[in-house]
């Protein structure tokens, strides 16, 4: 029986407040409006990101909110205007889009920095009228970036939609909606170190094993992790991590310890940490004249980025990257047919660690504070 324009009653994981945990709440989803697509999410991971605004340290509190940004699903309805999506097709949600007719979607130089749908956190409604698709006894519940896949049902976007192979399996292809893209795509498409460089990579959570597993992918002779998590090291070894330094085993700067490992500098670092300190030691660790440094971690809202100018002037070029630098809907596709087809060099098993059925999804948010694991696959049917 269609559900297309009624209103739908489903499961949801809502955050009332900040910090505490999320309650399993029966919901009403209403219809998809204008350029709108309504999705039931079968599998969804936690990220770092939905951590932050949940704890809403340093940022604007708004509850009662769903979170959730990296899933995958499949279409149940679209709203007027949606040509390109139909019922019964296999999606993931992005939490940034592409509207395809913006002056950033229409450059060659630009990849997703859409002026209609580029990431929003502080926005908790819909573009077309403003209002929220979620509620509970008509109270509105807040959206988040657009996606919200704590959610047996959502609606997002049509531009922040990617209609994927329905061959991909939707559990082994939902990081790449988020995590996967954002540090892979940060090494091959942004850093691009060549056969035989070295690469630094800042961080061992997921993003940052997939920025490694980029710099592998691309041939590189060594790759240094650096993390204040020594319990990382060991698994790192298998997404092509070759040395590993944790700062607090040493009384100077990290960037002058890696200078030293490698005669003068990595040829290509990738930050994905978020801390500011980082982001500096990623950048000053980098060889003179030729090294690259591309920053992927999202700082803190005061944060100051502060560098002698001279390490600029000495040729070393510092970037930052975007969910990987691709263009959501039309990258994104072709990433998945890429994996279905190993042509990408990724084993996403390595990538998922933990499973829980969707009534224990704090157990996620548990395993990712005591930095145990990469990501927990969340089953919204079970």
């Amino acid at each position: 029986m269609s559900t297309a324009g009624q209103v739908i009653r489903c499961k949801a994981a809502v955050a009332w407040e900040a910090g505490k945990p999320l309650s399993i709440e029966t919901i009403e989803v209403a219809p998809p409006q204008k350029h709108e697509v309504r999705i039931k999410i079968l599998f969804t991971a936690l990220c770092h990101t939905d951590i932050y605004y949940w704890e809403c340290k340093g940022y604007t509190p708004l509850f009662p909110r769903i979170l959730g940004h990296e899933a995958s699903g499949i279409v149940e309805s679209v709203g007027e205007g949606v040509t390109d999506l139909q019922p019964g097709d296999h999606v993931l949600p992005i939490f940034t889009g592409e509207c395809k007719e913006c002056k950033h979607c229409l450059s060659e130089e630009s990849n997703n920095m859409c002026d209609l749908l580029r990431i929003n956190c502080d926005r908790g409604v819909m573009l077309a009228d403003g209002k929220t698709r979620f509620s509970i006894n008509g109270q509105p519940i807040y959206h988040f970036v657009g996606t919200s896949t704590f959610s047996q049902y959502t609606v997002v976007h049509v531009g922040q939609v990617a209609k994927i192979n329905p061959n991909a399996p939707l559990d082994k292809v939902c990081p790449i909606s988020c995590g996967i893209c954002t540090g892979f795509g940060a090494t091959v498409n942004v850093a691009k170190p060549k056969k035989g460089q070295t690469v630094a990579i800042f961080g061992l959570g997921a993003v940052g094993l997939a920025a490694a597993e980029g710099a592998r992918v691309c041939g590189a002779s060594r790759i240094i992790a650096v993390d204040l998590n020594p319990k990382r090291f060991e698994e790192a070894k298998k997404f092509g991590i070759t040395e590993f330094v944790n700062p607090n085993d040493y009384n100077k700067p990290v960037q002058e310890v890696i200078v030293e490992m490698t005669g003068g500098g990595v040829d290509r670092s990738v930050e994905c940490t978020g801390s500011v300190q980082a982001m500096i030691s990623a950048f000053e660790c980098v060889h003179d004249g030729w090294g690259v440094c591309v920053l992927v971690g999202v700082p803190k809202i005061d944060d100051a980025f502060k560098t002698h100018p001279m390490n600029l002037l000495s040729e070393r070029t510092l970037k930052g990257a975007f969910y990987g630098n691709y263009k959501p809907r039309t990258d994104i596709p072709l990433v998945v047919d890429k994996y279905l087809n190993k042509e990408l060099g990724l084993d996403m098993d390595k990538f998922i660690t933990h499973s829980v059925p969707f009534a224990e999804i704090n157990q996620a948010f548990d395993l990712m504070l005591k930095g145990i694991g990469l990501r927990c696959m969340i089953h919204l049917d079970a």
